[in-house]
């Protein structure tokens, strides 16, 4: 009978350096010793991927693509390497592998390609030769021919994608995601001190909390484990302590509708103020950002008065630079008085799976916000979230109000069957 596969996934903070990396060696000897056959996903150690960025900047205001791609993926090259050699020193047998040499091929999008297969051929060999596999995540192979194939890599967060992937590929019987913390919380609890672990969370909720700011699980790892049904795992590197399963809730009837709160601080708004009101216009403006790459997220059109209207909508922060640079002149083509932008302002959400068709929870939220003083300057709304844009500075107020008044300090029922 073949040995149980753990795909295991170690982020920057837990190889941030000579120590955690034996730390790291030692976890994953001791998962071998318990008869279990192991893939390991590793990103940069520590900051690393910001250093690197930094280098390039320092050399360039805009490095090449392709050269920036490569650049990055070192990083994750050097922590893969790292742990395999601390595995040797132990005594146990492993090898390191690049993203491409895993068998991972992707859309070819320098800076946040999406895989487009895995064909894990060199892992299942390496894997029957009694061998734990370190594969550097955050990357992989261009699939067009073999003669132009190229480094991509897969945008912050990209090792997740990869360990998942990778999980699914190898039909694994378990995938584990290791960070700094020990699992899903209710909300950040470096700003909600009340807030609790989740010991569950099902695919769709943690895909919200990821999208709205949750920074714990990368969306598209998520995505993947929810296609190809794949529960994961997310536990402290730190500690060895339960951690949170991200799967099929079979409980989600007998819990709070709201499971847990996200918040994002990288938004900005952008408001075109007086553009005229009539068909094409927000054509006319969301057009040229789509083809410039922006992302838009809120948009809240007012009632139009005397031919004219104000149109808002939010971008990530990071975006705001290229947002108004694409805007400006369409703003002076469609006649519209201005163009005005904020940055001082962050998202805050509610999550909970039925949450869309349960009555009341859009308006104790509204309420409660207006209870602290918060105000809300644009609102939206899916099937499992109510999101809220707000004042940055309100953000610590607005978190702690809603945590409490959706009571989510409570403990939940308790799974009968066994979890996993």
């Amino acid at each position: 009978m073949p040995s149980p596969l753990v795909v295991q996934k170690f982020g920057g903070s837990s190889v941030a350096g000579a120590d955690r990396i034996k730390r790291v060696a030692r976890r994953i000897a001791r998962e071998r010793a318990a008869g279990h056959d192991l893939v390991v996903v590793v990103s940069a150690m520590g900051d690393t991927t910001d250093e690197l960025l930094g280098l390039a900047a320092g050399i360039t205001e805009d490095p090449d693509p392709r050269e920036l791609d490569v650049l990055l993926a070192t990083g994750e090259h050097q922590s893969a390497t790292l742990v395999s050699m601390a595995l040797h020193a132990i005594g146990v047998s492993a090898i390191s592998l690049s993203g491409p040499q895993a068998g991972i091929t992707t859309d070819g999008t320098y800076g946040r390609a999406r895989i487009a297969g895995i064909e894990p051929r060199r892992v299942r060999t390496e894997l029957e030769g009694g061998k734990v596999v370190i594969v550097a995540g955050f990357q992989g192979q261009s699939a067009t021919s073999a003669i132009d194939q190229e480094i991509t890599t897969l945008g912050r967060g990209g090792s997740d994608t990869t360990a998942v992937a990778l999980a699914a590929a190898l039909q694994a019987d378990r995938c584990q995601i290791f960070t700094d913390v020990r699992g899903i919380f209710t909300a950040d609890p470096r700003l909600v001190p009340m807030a609790r672990q989740l010991p569950i969370v099902g695919y769709e909720e943690m895909l919200e909390l990821a999208h709205q700011g949750a920074q714990v699980m990368q969306v598209r790892a998520v995505e993947l484990g929810w296609i190809n049904d794949i529960v994961i795992e997310v536990l402290s590197s730190f500690e060895d302590a339960p951690g949170t399963l991200i799967k099929e809730d079979p409980l989600v009837e007998q819990r709070n509708k709201v499971r847990g709160l996200a918040h994002d601080r990288n938004v900005a708004k952008v408001t075109v103020v007086a553009v005229p009101d009539r068909p094409g216009i927000a054509r006319a403006i969301f057009d040229p950002l789509a083809a410039a790459g922006v992302n838009i997220d809120l948009i809240v059109q007012n009632v139009g008065h005397g031919g004219e209207t104000d149109l808002s909508f939010t971008v990530p922060q990071v975006e705001l630079g290229k947002a108004k640079k694409t805007l400006d002149p369409v703003v002076r083509e469609l006649g519209a008085r201005e163009l005005t932008t904020d940055a001082s302002v962050a998202k805050v959400s509610i999550v909970g799976a039925g949450l869309h068709n349960a009555p009341g929870y859009a308006a104790r939220m509204f309420g409660t916000l207006a209870d602290a003083g918060v105000n809300i300057e644009m609102i939206s709304t899916s099937e499992v979230r109510i999101t809220c844009m707000i004042a940055e500075d309100e953000l610590e107020t607005a978190l702690r109000a809603l945590h409490e008044a959706f009571e989510l300090e409570r403990p939940e029922p308790i799974e009968v069957a066994a979890a996993g």
